[in-house]
């Protein structure tokens, strides 16, 4: 039973050893796009693509007002339930109650949303 042990224990350290030594090597081919994960499903190693997740969806909107930052901009000027209702190339308008009644803001569809007219 010793000896089942102690090969056991001996195969296991040479193993993780084995894995340690490739997970430093092989990323440093190609450090950016390699993934090498160990978890409960094994041992996983795959490609990443070279830009965040986020550059996928925000690339055309560089420059431009988010919808829903210009509905937060509104919310701070005091509109309640704000929506946004056109967005142009120009403009992003959004709609909401204000004192009681419906008003609209608009804002420049550029970075940061600059007000345009209330």
């Amino acid at each position: 039973m010793k000896t089942f042990l102690k090969t056991a224990v001996i195969t296991l350290s040479v193993a993780l050893t084995g894995l340690t030594g490739m997970a430093v090597t092989a990323p440093a081919a190609k450090a950016d796009t390699l993934e090498f994960r160990i978890g409960p499903g094994g041992v996983d190693m795959r490609e990443r693509p070279r830009w965040g997740h986020h550059d996928r969806w925000d690339r055309d909107r560089r420059g431009r007002c988010h919808p829903g930052l210009a509905v937060e901009k509104a919310r701070d000027y005091g509109f309640r339930r704000a929506q946004v209702v056109d967005v142009t190339p120009r403009r992003v308008v959004v709609e909401g109650r204000r004192f009681g009644d419906y008003r609209t803001i608009s804002f420049a569809n550029v970075r940061g949303c600059p007000v345009l007219g209330r």
